[in-house]
């Protein structure tokens, strides 16, 4: 590959908002078109309402990268007929549906790994790019050197245990079967490959566009197995996350190295706690995710909105992507007196907690 050194580094989301019912109706219309033997395939946590949420995680992500890392190049959002009503059009940012980007075959879907697996097609996408997830948020001042190498790009583990080396499993998650079938399928290519049974930390994603053009050609069947998937299946996980990765550091084009960064689960009795300590570091973090793991919680849950609260004391400056007016001053005003609640403490508690936080993971 030849070094790219003054070529903007876009940045793709994958987003939706699964309170809309259009949406809605559509994913439980797939829901029951599925055959009844499909539904054991299915992994765990598919299809709760925690993974198609929208908390607002999307509209402070992007606060934090015109933060952070205000030179980035092209937004891309990719979505499914949707749009956040408070997105203001912009020359910077494109949203990209689901039907201009992947064949009608592949439609509907609602696998973030399936929906992944074409990105590298989105038409103009720079070589260099990052891929996040909305809930994945840049911590501090961004160095394209500290994310990218002249040829590849660095990677960072998880704070997860290690991934037993043994098959796919039904009861697992879906990035403990993408380290198994990532490296079953790199053994069989080489007897001798050895890799690190442990997941990639749920980060911003630097990718190029080349190395995933190249993989589709030398595996195709992966490909093709996470492209057939309506929900997320235990047997097909994803391989963005994984594979692509682990391929890049069997062929020394990926480095590993470590990044100071933060995972909070909504879900965790000490979510309070968890938010605090984000909300002391923030500023030295590379980045940090809050992985919502409320699962079926209603959408006004408490525990949401403490969410909210602390992003907007983090991140209260609007970006350059939001509309004026849209609403949003006046959640802002409510999730104020939240917001001071929960940081008055925060300097204290962080002190009795660790710098990275390792949680269950749900990405």
């Amino acid at each position: 590959m030849t070094p790219l050194t003054d070529e903007p580094i876009d940045v793709v989301y994958l987003w939706v908002d699964g309170n809309d019912s259009s949406w809605r109706a559509k994913r439980e219309a797939a829901l029951a078109q599925l055959p009844h033997d499909t539904g054991a395939a299915m992994a765990r946590y598919s299809n709760v309402e925690g993974r198609f949420r929208d908390n607002h995680e999307l509209r402070y992500s992007l606060r934090a990268l015109e933060k952070f890392f205000p030179q980035h190049g092209h937004v891309y959002i990719v979505t499914d007929a949707q749009a956040p009503d408070w997105l203001r059009p912009s020359d910077r940012l494109t949203l990209v549906d689901h039907r201009e980007l992947m064949p009608e075959s592949s439609l509907p879907t609602f696998d973030s790994g399936h929906i992944e697996s074409w990105i590298h097609h989105i038409p103009g996408l720079s070589e260099r790019y990052f891929y996040f997830n909305d809930d994945v948020f840049l911590g501090a001042p961004l160095s394209p050197a500290d994310w990218f190498t002249p040829d590849g790009f660095y990677l960072t583990w998880s704070d997860e245990p290690l991934v037993t080396d043994e098959a796919m499993r039904m009861d697992a998650t879906s990035l403990e079967n993408a380290c198994r079938l990532s490296i079953e399928w790199l053994r069989a290519q080489d007897p001798l490959y050895q890799s690190t049974f442990r997941t990639f930390a749920h980060s911003p994603r630097p990718m190029r566009r080349s190395m995933l053009q190249e993989l589709e050609g030398t595996a195709p069947e992966l490909f093709a197995g996470v492209r057939s998937t309506v929900f997320r299946s235990w047997d097909k996980p994803t391989i963005v996350s994984d594979f692509v990765l682990r391929w890049a550091l069997a062929h020394g084009l990926a480095q590993m190295r470590t990044y100071r960064h933060r995972h909070v689960s909504t879900g965790d009795a000490d979510q309070q706690a968890q938010l605090q300590a984000l909300g002391a570091e923030f500023g030295s973090l590379d980045f940090f995710c809050i992985n919502d793991t409320t699962d079926d919680a209603h959408a006004q849950d408490p525990r949401l909105q403490q969410v909210q609260s602390v992003l907007q004391a983090m991140l209260p400056q609007a970006s350059g992507f939001e509309r004026s007016g849209s609403g949003a001053s006046d959640t802002h005003e409510a999730l104020a007196g939240q917001s001071a609640e929960i940081h008055q403490g925060a300097q204290s508690s962080a002190a009795h907690q660790s710098p990275v936080s390792g949680s269950r993971r749900r990405a």
